[in-house]
């Protein structure tokens, strides 16, 4: 019994090393392809619109729910003690150097980052990437570099969107629903938050669309075993893109912070 249990611990890690060296040979691959030049800029433009664009309302519904209630929470714990000041600031660093970057990342993994994948995923068990191959065609220049492109491109500018609808959330919900002169609110955010709290959480925002088309691509690319093995690439997608996003979130926040 105790030689079977040795025998599977070390086949897992075994198994685990080998997908982690297959992972950055990938990488490393991709990047050699970035080097020798851009693919088309139609292909980069596409992905852009499917990427990006069909997940503004996602991230800006997210935002905007996120910014309302950190205000309500807020509010909740610090009216015992009169310190109503502080809502506007917190709100606004919230915003700005985590929730925005992270909430935007997360989305846009689920969304963007499965629907990579099943995409991707789909072609390789259907053998069109083998086709493209075949065809004397990069599948790495034309399938995956424009979606990490877009990826890294332009999350960015949906947490942009993101941080903006969260504190103008916050801001109408301060006013309107609590009462807060209107000065109040924008004097604080002036007055705390600064230009380095939003350029260290579009930062971040690199980081995140990088990891989010690598390992979408990588476990499209990678699929096995038919429609299944589609499914199954893509809810390891979500998970391992989610979690590796909060991890370079924390190695990222002491660096900056």
């Amino acid at each position: 019994m105790s030689f079977k249990f040795v025998y599977l611990l070390g086949s897992f890690f075994i198994k685990k090393c080998e997908n982690l060296g297959r992972f950055f040979l990938f990488v490393f691959q991709v990047f050699s392809v970035f080097f020798q030049g851009l693919p088309r800029y139609s292909l980069i433009l596409k992905q852009i619109y499917v990427i990006a664009v069909l997940s503004l309302p996602v991230v800006l519904i997210t935002g905007a729910f996120t910014g309302m209630v950190i205000t309500i929470q807020s509010y909740a714990q610090l009216h015992m003690f009169s310190l109503e000041v502080a809502i506007p600031p917190i709100v606004g660093l919230a915003m700005t150097r985590e929730l925005g970057p992270v909430l935007t990342a997360l989305m846009l993994a689920g969304r963007a980052g499965a629907a990579i994948t099943a995409e991707i995923g789909t072609m390789r068990v259907t053998e069109q990437i083998d086709a493209l191959v075949s065809l004397a065609t990069n599948p790495l220049r034309y399938l995956v570099l424009p979606r990490v492109l877009a990826c890294v491109l332009f999350i960015p500018i949906l947490t942009i969107f993101s941080i903006f609808i969260g504190i103008l959330s916050g801001y109408l919900l301060s006013v309107y629903g609590l009462g807060f002169p209107r000065i109040f609110f924008i004097s604080n955010i002036q007055q705390y938050v600064e230009v380095y709290d939003i350029l260290s959480g579009l930062t971040k925002t690199f980081v995140f669309g990088l990891i989010i088309g690598l390992v979408s691509c990588y476990k499209g690319f990678f699929t096995k075993k038919g429609a299944e093995g589609v499914g199954v690439a893509v809810m390891q997608t979500v998970v391992l893109a989610s979690i590796s996003i909060l991890i370079a979130d924390f190695f990222l926040s002491l660096m900056l912070f």
